[in-house]
């Protein structure tokens, strides 16, 4: 029987010292709740969170894509004929003009040929003439005129195809531009094949870059581009001016290319370029940081705080960048938008706003 009660006393301990853990415990609580429950008058725990006030300011969409600096024109100056090289006219490095002899190939038997040829052709127009006068007082049929006429036609497109000839013995500038640096020599045996210099038109540039296909819609001729290199901090500006009629099969992209001024060449053909073009722009947009964005089942919400509470609202969005996104309905000018513990609030939820800037 003793055993017994002892069983009982200690059921009767165990049960009283759980009566009176669980009442320290409610006076912990209520003690921590926020400035006290009971002498708050109950009142909710503030949420202090940042925000934003929502005004109107001007958006630009833009697109960075890498390109490549292109000369406006280009050309690997050759010859058409094989020879020696007897004159060399140009200095490297420096300007051109349009129709300057650059090089000069020996054209000694190709002048014996045109003088031979001319030689012929003088004998035979004389014979013409003669022939001509014949024809007139009838001694010669008109068949003997036609023979001799004709012997003139040959002996004239002869000359004319050496006078050709003779002209690709001197290479001229097909453009104005900067010359490189050559690779021959007077006296050296030059070939169609032989890379003489290479002459560059580089004022304007040409910058040739690639948009994925999504954006085709929104790229139009002279649109306005900016780029920078590698080489200058400088932003410079450009033209489009033409666009790839289709669509890259193997990138999925769409081949554009701009005009740029190098009025003092420092943009050079073949380097890198950063190139950043506007696809829109709004002038009275509202912009909202990506954090304040609350994905929802049908779209998105954000809180905003009206007389001190949370209000989750609906939202519809447009163009989103890496920091905000643009609200197209939902938000009005003068509305405070919570940036941060969005997760946590609920509506109605009590709120501090420390209002900062974007």
């Amino acid at each position: 029987m003793k055993l017994k009660y002892i069983i009982y006393a200690l059921i009767i301990l165990g049960i009283a010292y759980l009566i009176y853990y669980r009442i320290s415990a409610n006076k912990k609580l209520e003690n921590s709740g926020g400035g006290g429950g009971a002498k708050g008058g109950g009142k909710a725990q503030s949420f202090t969170v940042n925000g934003i006030v929502i005004q109107e300011t001007s958006f630009a969409n833009n697109l960075d894509v890498t390109g490549t600096i292109e000369a406006n024109e280009s050309v690997a100056l050759q010859s058409e004929v094989s020879g020696l090289v007897t004159g060399i006219f140009f200095k490297e490095g420096t300007n051109v003009t349009k129709g300057t002899v650059l090089v000069k190939i020996n054209d000694r038997d190709i002048q014996a040929q045109l003088q031979e040829a001319l030689t012929k052709q003088n004998l035979s127009a004389s014979n013409e003439n003669r022939a001509k006068q014949l024809l007139a007082k009838g001694a010669i049929s008109q068949e003997e005129y036609d023979a001799s006429l004709a012997d003139l036609k040959s002996l004239k497109a002869q000359a004319q195809l050496i006078r050709a000839q003779l002209a690709k013995t001197s290479i001229i500038a097909p453009f104005s531009g900067k010359i490189g640096l050559r690779s021959i020599s007077v006296g050296v045996y030059i070939t169609p094949t032989t890379v003489i210099a290479n002459l560059l038109s580089t004022n304007p540039v040409k910058l040739n870059f690639s948009v994925p296909e999504k954006y085709m819609g929104q790229i139009q001729l002279n649109s306005s581009v900016t780029f920078r290199t590698d080489a200058s901090s400088q932003i410079y500006t450009g033209k489009v001016f033409a666009i790839e009629p289709g669509i890259d099969a193997a990138t999925r992209t769409l081949q554009i290319k701009a005009l740029a001024q190098n009025k003092n060449n420092e943009l050079l053909p073949g380097s890198f370029a950063k190139v950043s073009l506007v696809l829109s722009k709004v002038d009275n947009a509202i912009l909202v940081p990506n954090e304040a964005i609350i994905p929802v089942l049908k779209g998105k919400t954000v809180f905003i705080s009206k007389n001190g509470k949370a209000k989750q609202v609906e939202v519809h969005s447009g163009t989103r960048t890496d920091a905000n996104i643009v609200i197209t309905s939902g938000l009005a000018v003068g509305d405070t938008v919570l940036t941060t513990g969005a997760m946590s609030l609920k509506e109605d939820a009590p709120v501090k706003v420390s209002v900062v800037k974007i």
